[in-house]
């Protein structure tokens, strides 16, 4: 297929869609074409600064020919729609975390886009931060020898007022709680490095906010590895984003990639010394939020997929799997049991 530019269009001009827009100004080979949202103010002002096409129709924007890629920015509930929608028109599909509500919308959008032969991928930024390339790498080159731990913690804060922006944020249909919606990058992070999950056991409680969804979670995870694991997360802390990290333990290493935004390598200690390290255990970016600078990479991989026909590493199937263990914890939350993946 010969290069061009990939038109795009966004559905959702909400909070995550200005980082979209900026990460398609920043590649040659995309073109934001589009935007679509049902509030008039918001899409007037987002087709206003961007400069292109206006739709308050999604199944308009999904015929207009210019239109190569859907980008879905919309509440969490209307994900699995917009993609199957997307995919029956004929257009490749992004969409931001989580991919669905359930694992059984994620397989029908998955099962909708190989059926019309379009390309799906799912937001996780976080795999491409730098400290998170290197903890991969260190992992697939077997450098923990026996793993032993993993841990994720998301000390993060979210006041009342961000939940009471829009209607949706904060439903169990819409949003889904801290599990779901703020650390669902940080247990993809975890899955990424420990592999397969065999059960999980999960507590969670909603504790200073007025919502339909728990704020505060905590999970512990069986590998099929023998390794354990442990997430911890909450919107409660006070009175800032505290930590959002990814620590491993092996039986010849320890990372911690810490900071905010797991944005920072806080431990890098292996038994082997291996040429770098002294430089890796420098590593900090500075992301002016949680957001972080991965939407940029992501979309480069999907202009390599799409236009070159390379392999890409957030597809529909990865991002399934970090959403069948957050149900798995969910799931264990509901009935105070021992759940199996």
């Amino acid at each position: 297929m010969a290069k061009k530019k990939l038109g795009i269009g966004v559905i959702g001009c909400g909070r995550v869609a200005p980082y979209h827009f900026s990460a398609i100004k920043a590649i040659d080979e995309c073109e934001l074409v589009a935007v679509c949202d049902g509030d008039k103010e918001r899409l007037e002002e987002a087709g206003g600064k961007q400069k292109v096409k206006t739709y308050d129709d999604y199944g308009k924007m999904l015929k207009d020919k210019n239109v190569d890629v859907v980008s879905i920015c919309t509440p969490h509930g209307s994900h699995a729609e917009h993609a199957i929608m997307a995919a029956k028109a004929g257009k490749h599909i992004i969409t931001e975390k989580p991919m669905a509500m359930t694992v059984e919308d994620a397989d029908k959008m998955i099962a909708e886009a190989k059926k019309n032969k379009v390309r799906l991928f799912v937001i996780k930024q976080n795999r491409y931060n730098p400290p998170i390339v290197k903890l991969k790498q260190a992992v697939d080159k077997g450098r923990f020898g026996k793993m032993v731990l993993i841990n994720t913690t998301v000390f993060w804060t979210r006041p009342q007022d961000y939940f009471d922006m829009d209607k949706w944020r904060g439903t169990k249909s819409d949003d889904g709680g801290v599990l779901m919606n703020q650390a669902s990058h940080h247990i993809d992070l975890v899955h990424w490095m420990g592999g397969d999950v065999e059960s999980v056991f999960g507590y969670g409680a909603t504790r200073t906010h007025q919502l339909d969804v728990e704020d505060t979670a905590v999970a512990v995870l069986k590998f099929k590895s023998g390794a354990m694991g442990v997430i911890q997360g909450t919107t409660c802390a006070f009175p800032k984003n505290l930590e959002g990290s990814v620590t491993v333990l092996g039986e010849t290493g320890s990372v911690k990639i810490g900071g905010f935004a797991v944005n920072k390598v806080d431990t890098w200690e292996f038994k082997d010394q291996a040429q770098g390290d002294e430089w890796v255990k420098q590593m900090k970016t500075e992301p002016p939020t949680v957001y972080g600078f991965g939407h940029q990479e992501l979309y480069r991989e999907l202009v390599d997929a799409i236009i070159n026909g390379k392999d890409a590493m957030m597809t529909g199937d990865e991002g399934r799997k970090s959403l069948e263990l957050i149900m798995a914890i969910y799931k264990s939350i509901e009935t105070g049991k021992e759940v199996k993946l």
